[in-house]
């Protein structure tokens, strides 16, 4: 499976609400692994100084981690494929 980035923006004063956002993604993305399709909340990135919020997918595609958004109710800019590490930088 390949790692995805959500990204939405989020006003630097709701930080709390990265938290509430990012259970309700780990929810959607636990019930539709259930469903048969498989994917994994992983972490969430918020950058205050940008009012940017980064929500890290792990899944078959981009389709995939969109559907989870959008189970959870997330409004959201684009979904990007994300290249961890790649060719063993460090």
């Amino acid at each position: 499976m390949a790692e995805f980035l959500l990204e939405f923006y989020l006003s630097r004063l709701e930080d709390a609400a990265v938290e509430a956002r990012a259970a309700k993604a780990r929810i959607a993305a636990e019930e539709l692994t259930r469903q048969g399709t498989p994917v994994r909340y992983l972490r969430a990135i918020f950058i205050p100084e940008d009012e940017t919020c980064l929500f890290l997918y792990e899944a078959a595609s981009a389709d995939t981690v969109r559907e989870a958004a959008l189970r959870a109710g997330l409004s959201f800019e684009r979904v990007a494929e994300t290249l961890v590490n790649p060719k063993g930088a460090t």
